[in-house]
């Protein structure tokens, strides 16, 4: 879903023109920035889907510390508390939220593993809708939210009068990102 997360941001910068592309673009992904660690540490997990060869949207990821419910809200409070350190409030509540809705994008694509408490406290339901399930919808989703958050950047940005080819550029760069996570995605890499 990085796809999508990077549509987000995009989308978001076409609105909050201060807040830097690039601290919306890892914002997006925050949570997966943290992940990473704690998966190279077995912390954290992914393991192929039951029935599935492990390709775009096979795994069962137990993320259960920077995915659960309580931990991603956690993480984007801190995360929106130094970026308004860093920028200003605004720019710190904008960026909290990006973060947080990180969670909210892989609620609807995750199969139900994604813990309310971290470290799953309690045991309590996993949740999660489970498209990853169905491989061209969810890849259509995602380039659906790529594109439209491109076009919305695009758009914001040449009624700022910035000059045409840096947007265009900006833009070219969003596009390729996204289009690149996903046919790696796609691929299985």
């Amino acid at each position: 879903m990085i796809t999508g997360h990077f549509g987000l941001a995009a989308a978001v910068k076409s609105a909050e023109k201060p807040v830097p592309l690039w601290a919306l673009m890892l914002a997006t992904v925050w949570l997966d920035v943290l992940f990473t660690p704690l998966y190279l540490a077995g912390i954290e997990t992914i393991q192929n889907a039951p029935g599935t060869n492990g390709g775009y949207g096979d795994g069962i990821i137990h993320a259960d510390y920077t995915h659960s419910l309580a931990g991603a809200l956690i993480i984007a409070a801190l995360t929106g508390w130094l970026c308004a350190y860093r920028w200003n409030r605004r720019a710190g509540v904008v960026l909290g939220a990006v973060v947080f809705s990180h969670w909210l994008l892989d609620l609807l694509v995750h199969r139900a593993d994604l813990p309310l408490l971290p470290g799953n406290l309690g045991h309590l339901p996993r949740l999660g809708f489970g498209l990853w399930q169905y491989h061209a919808l969810t890849a259509t989703i995602e380039a659906l939210l790529l594109l439209g958050g491109a076009a919305l950047y695009w758009r914001a940005s040449r009624t700022t009068g910035a000059p045409a080819g840096r947007s265009a550029q900006l833009t070219a760069l969003i596009v390729a990102c996204g289009g690149l996570t996903l046919g790696l995605d796609l691929a299985g890499l």
